[in-house]
């Protein structure tokens, strides 16, 4: 069984990790969850369950507002060509639905499958808004925290930069 919020936020309480959550309707996409949820402080996230044509998973967890180069970040990352991962797997790999998908969901990846990336330019923001497993809330964390925490889970997160040149 997947980790529920309320399992997840016990979680971080046990590692000493103080967050801020608040409640909103359901969001489904950046937009809606940005609007609803900008009384917090920090960079609001967006996130991407790619897998590549070799069947590598990676969930890219970029600043709202950065458009991410899918072509140049499967270069960077030496993978082949991305899809979006269908909603059977990203459940069955993250325990959360489309529209839910966040950087906590890591803590679901008890096999360690799925290749964690950041968005350089969430690296500049003291705080970071996430999802806690369900897109109902947003939960504020501090940015070194949330690193403490993927890694926790067993997942050396990439910090990239993931927006091309042109």
């Amino acid at each position: 069984m997947p980790f529920t919020r309320t399992e997840l936020l016990d979680q971080l309480a046990a590692m000493g990790i103080t967050t801020t959550t608040v409640e909103h309707p359901p969001a489904f996409t950046v937009a809606e969850s940005s609007s609803d949820a900008l009384a917090l402080p920090g960079a609001h996230t967006k996130n991407l369950f790619l897998k590549d044509d070799e069947g590598t998973l990676f969930l890219v967890i970029a600043k709202s507002t950065t458009k991410v180069d899918l072509k140049a970040l499967s270069k960077l990352l030496n993978a082949g060509r991305f899809s979006f991962g269908k909603p059977e797997l990203l459940m069955a790999r993250l325990g959360v639905t489309p529209g839910a998908v966040t950087a906590f969901s890591v803590i679901n990846d008890t096999e360690r499958r799925v290749r964690v990336v950041f968005d350089q330019e969430l690296m500049v923001h003291d705080s970071i808004n996430c999802h806690p497993l369900e897109n109902t809330a947003t939960t504020n964390i501090a940015r070194d925290d949330l690193l403490r925490f993927i890694r926790a889970s067993g997942h050396e997160p990439k910090i990239l930069t993931l927006t091309s040149a042109a």
